[in-house]
Parts: C-alpha cells; sequence; structure tokens
C-alpha cells in the first residue's frame, strides 16, 4: 500500500479495480488530470508500483489484490475510507475475456471469466455501500460491455458474465437510488486495449483508450445511468436486442471466434 497525504476534502476520491493496464489504467490516468484522489486494485503490484512512479505527487494508493478475494478488496476499502474519509466515486473494472466452449473441458474458464468479471464487480462495491448510504452520496460504477446484449458464439462466458453484470447493475441503481447513492453502467464497445489486441477478427468504431476514458468520466460525473462508447455501438446494440433470434443465429453462425486458450 502506498499514499500521498495532504489531501484536500474538495478532491474527488476514485477507487478503482482492474488498474494496472487497458480501461482501468486510462481511467486511472484520466482522473489523475482532473486532480482526483486514487485507490488503485490490481493483480500485477508491479504494474500499479510503476505507474505511481510516474506521478510522484499524486495521491494513489496501490493495492495488490485479485478481485476475486473479497476479503483483501475489503481490507483495501477500508483503508482507503480510512485513509482520504470515504470514496466518491468506485469503479469495479477488472474483467477478462476468454474464448470457451462448452463440450471441450472450459468449464474453468467459465467459473474464471464469471468470478472476475460479475462476482469481483459485486465484492468491489460490497464493502463501500454501507459507508455511502450512511452518507447518502457517492458513486458506483460498473463496466459492462455491449458483448452482454447478446450471446456472441465461442464467447458464451464473456457474454454471460456481461450480460449478468447489466442485469445486476440495473437492479442495484433501483435499489439504491432511494438512498442517495448513484449507479452508473458503462457498457464499452470495441476499445484499444491488450485484450482487444488478440482478437483475430475485425472491430467496428475501435476508440482509443484514452478517448474512452475522457468520456467515461464525464458520463459519471454527471451520473448517467447507462452509456456506451463509442456511440455507433450503442445503436449497434439497440439492434442487436431487438433481431429475432432465427435471423441473428443465421448471422451469426459463421461469426469468427475468439480463440480458446492453451490448455
Amino acid at each position: 500500500m502506498n499514499a500521498a497525504t495532504n489531501d484536500t476534502p474538495a478532491r474527488l476520491r476514485v477507487f478503482i479495480t482492474g488498474a494496472s493496464s487497458g480501461i482501468g489504467l486510462a481511467l486511472a490516468e484520466e482522473y489523475l488530470k482532473r486532480g482526483a484522489v486514487l485507490g488503485l486494485v490490481a493483480r500485477r503490484g508491479d504494474t500499479l508500483a510503476a505507474f505511481a512512479a510516474r506521478f510522484p505527487s499524486a495521491s494513489i494508493s496501490l493495492y495488490p489484490a485479485d478481485v476475486r478475494d473479497a476479503a483483501a478488496l475489503s481490507v483495501a476499502a477500508e483503508h482507503f475510507c480510512a485513509l482520504h474519509g470515504g470514496a466518491d466515486v468506485v469503479i469495479a473494472n477488472a474483467g477478462i475475456s476468454r474464448g470457451a466452449l462448452t463440450g471441450h473441458g472450459d468449464l474453468d474458464v467459465f467459473r474464471e471469466v464469471m468470478d472476475i468479471n460479475y462476482f469481483g464487480m459485486v465484492a468491489t462495491f460490497e464493502p463501500f455501500v454501507a459507508r455511502m448510504v450512511a452518507g447518502r452520496r457517492g458513486t458506483l460504477v460498473g463496466i459492462a460491455s455491449v458483448a452482454g446484449v447478446r450471446g456472441l458464439p465461442g464467447s458464451g462466458a464473456y457474454s454471460a458474465s456481461k450480460s449478468a453484470a447489466l442485469k445486476y447493475l440495473e437492479a442495484l441503481r433501483v435499489e439504491m437510488r432511494p438512498a442517495g447513492v448513484s449507479v452508473v453502467t458503462i457498457a464499452p464497445g470495441y476499445i484499444r486495449t491488450e485484450m482487444t489486441r488478440r482478437n483475430p477478427y475485425p472491430m467496428p468504431f475501435l476508440m482509443d483508450a484514452d478517448v474512452f476514458a475522457r468520456k467515461t468520466a464525464d458520463a459519471i460525473a454527471n451520473k448517467k445511468r447507462f452509456a456506451t462508447f463509442p456511440w455507433q455501438m450503442r445503436v449497434a446494440g439497440a439492434l442487436l436486442h431487438v433481431v429475432p433470434r432465427w435471423l441473428y443465429d443465421r448471422a451469426m453462425e459463421k461469426a469468427p471466434r475468439k480463440p480458446r486458450p492453451e490448455k
């Protein structure tokens, strides 16, 4: 754990999981530009430390942890809140994407994806909710995906986890509204990151991570209930949602698949 001191109450306090790469790292950089106090969680502690070293005057608390470890997340949340008096924005971003097929011995892959992408999101929010409800303020942000709108062949594990996240965030938004706590769902399309770099198929409307982070931070500041970036994928997602099953099946049968991990 590492932290700078002498924070002022006016500075936004932001806690982000999956912060060592991709969307999480881009969000961390964006919030630093906005003068925020950061709590960063990721499995790769060395990468977090290298990031913090680039900003010696910033207030950054580092928590090397796996979001599947609810106890470690709770300790990190308690430390961050004790140090800074609470959190204003909590972003459950940690996620993985794996190709997986039923009947091919991929059950462990399905479990891993669901544990990180869905249960990890719940575990991230859990230690912050009581404090936010008591103060009747704060924003919980979940990074879902357009891939959760329909089941993508070869990506059943990822689509299922993001669909679960979408429904969970919707339920949580309604639950938290009377308590004065906002819930923001962000559903990215294709964002240029290490994760998407491995995709062996076309990615329409691919957006740079820094652009995505800026737009996402604005949406969070405005407490938007649901936002999709890039905007073209919002249209694509809406169309996918209403396409008849017979047409969807026919169109997606021969769609390119994400490679399965080597055993």
